[in-house]
């Protein structure tokens, strides 16, 4: 059985500095015509970056939506063309400073593919040399080092939410358990 929709027809209803709201017609499987709200957007990078002393380097920042400061990987959106490796290394630099010897793919995530076109690109980086950081202009954010087994039992109590975040750690820590067995 092929699971797909097929979009009839598509208009834009929203465009945005970030993001668009595209209201699409869809016909569905069995022949009827459906609405699907879909929300474009460019989309992201998130580094899960670990120094030699096994500290996973994230950032806390207030994300408006939520209405709370977040612990998050460093991360950020794709420019227009922007290749998502180069994106991947230049937040982290732009975030934290850091430059990665080691940068690896780890895949890519969606976001919430109900409603969001938004693919986070998720990089692991390691053998790190620090530099200056310097945030987007407006972006106010706070690098802490926070210890993996640490930020594992984080995890396990729910502290870590945002879903980039959790994705890259789950990624990262199957590649560290590779890496020692």
């Amino acid at each position: 059985m092929e699971l797909r929709e097929e979009k009839v027809s598509g208009q834009t209803v929203y465009e945005g500095v970030i993001v668009n709201v595209r209201l699409d017609k869809a016909r569905l499987l069995d022949g009827r015509i459906t609405n699907r709200e879909v929300v474009e957007h460019p989309g992201g990078v998130a580094v899960f970056a670990m120094d030699d002393e096994d500290r996973v380097i994230m950032v806390r920042q207030f994300r408006y939506p939520m209405g709370e400061v977040v612990l998050e990987l460093p991360a950020g959106k794709l420019e227009p063309g922007e290749d998502p490796r180069d994106s991947g290394l230049r937040e982290l630099a732009e975030e934290t400073g850091l430059e990665p010897r080691t940068f690896l793919s780890m895949g890519c995530s969606y976001s919430s593919p109900g409603i969001l076109a938004e693919k986070i690109h998720l990089y692991f980086a390691k053998d790190l040399v620090q530099g200056p950081g310097h945030p987007d202009d407006g972006e106010f954010l706070e690098v802490i080092r926070v210890p993996y087994d640490q930020l594992m039992d984080m995890v396990a109590r729910g502290e870590i939410k945002d879903g980039k975040t959790l994705a890259g750690i789950l990624k990262a820590s199957l590649l560290l358990r590779e890496s020692k067995g």
